[in-house]
């Protein structure tokens, strides 16, 4: 970030969170050494070198920054923008109703010996899976880090919509899911058994159906939360490389992480890691009452139906302008 962005964070960070200046460090440093931190995955001793402070002084004002920043929550998290029936937006103009689209993710984490079973992901790494909720601009809706690495993708997000403070998906509105997760109520996933991702339309290749036509353009429109994943990723090393943190601290800089992200994504205008960072690797308004929300996750007739009915549509249109 640029030192007008730093510092209109530092005082944020002052006045929204309480973050209060010590004897011998002034708040700015003690934002400067967490940032660092966080960017370059360094360890304790070399931020002690780095900045001449104890290590129990850096530690302790890792963990004072960290929480001012997840407090900050309420301003940074992104609300939820339905996608208009006059969007211009040439991907994600066919989803109206649309609030983003989600997914999960794995981050190294560093968890006792007898719990490592548990937190093995399928590459034989131990890590944390991470739900993650954006909009079409990339900023985060909703983050629910801490989950065992060898959990499904499904019961992660099933979690989350149980939660007093979770996801919620006011109707008709729906997110744009990959096919892990079930198509249903506030999902709409892509149809199993077609051409899905956007390297099965290189070299020419197009959709000769409905059904391709469809997975080609939802693949487009949810590579938003891949790329979005893939640029916080590169902007933060303590969310890249393997972890020095157990998994509670590393559950609340992933938090920490991601609210970071979407600051810098409001304040500057060009964000520097955007055209850079790769994909992912892995392939809201949060008011109102509970019979206006989403509270579950299944199959229906009517979103099978609905589905179909855009398919269809998006062929029709499709073939009138070939």
């Amino acid at each position: 970030m640029n030192r007008r962005c730093f510092a209109r964070l530092c005082c944020m960070l002052e006045t929204l969170s309480g973050l209060k200046a010590t004897r011998y460090m002034t708040v700015d440093e003690q934002v400067a050494i967490f940032l660092h931190m966080i960017a370059h995955n360094v360890k304790n001793r070399v931020l002690t070198c780095r900045f001449h402070h104890s290590g129990e002084t850096i530690s302790r004002l890792g963990s004072r920054v960290c929480h001012a920043v997840i407090r900050l929550h309420p301003y940074l998290l992104k609300r939820t923008e339905p996608i208009t029936e006059d969007s211009m937006d040439q991907r994600w103009k066919w989803f109206k109703n649309c609030l983003g689209a989600l997914d999960g993710t794995h981050m190294k984490s560093l968890v006792p010996l007898e719990d490592k079973p548990r937190y093995r992901t399928r590459k034989n790494d131990i890590a944390t899976n991470v739900l993650g909720v954006c909009s079409q601009d990339m900023q985060f809706i909703y983050v629910l880090p801490g989950w065992e690495g060898s959990d499904e993708d499904s019961r992660v997000l099933r979690n989350s919509l149980l939660r007093p403070n979770g996801l919620k998906i006011r109707r008709p509105g729906c997110y744009l899911v990959d096919a892990g997760y079930t198509n249903g109520e506030g999902f709409l996933a892509p149809y199993r058994g077609q051409r899905y991702h956007l390297n099965d339309w290189c070299e020419g290749h197009q959709p000769t159906t409905p059904k391709e036509l469809y997975n080609m353009r939802h693949s487009s429109t949810r590579n938003v939360i891949e790329r979005c994943f893939g640029i916080l990723k590169a902007r933060w090393g303590v969310l890249r490389d393997n972890s020095y943190y157990p998994v509670a601290i590393k559950n609340r800089i992933i938090m920490a992480c991601c609210l970071l992200h979407n600051y810098i994504r409001q304040e500057m205008e060009i964000d520097p890691f955007e055209d850079n960072a790769s994909p992912d690797e892995r392939t809201g308004d949060n008011g109102g009452g509970n019979d206006d929300n989403v509270t579950t996750i299944g199959t229906s007739d009517e979103w099978t139906t609905f589905r179909d009915n855009l398919a269809q549509t998006m062929f029709d249109s499709w073939n009138t302008t070939k």
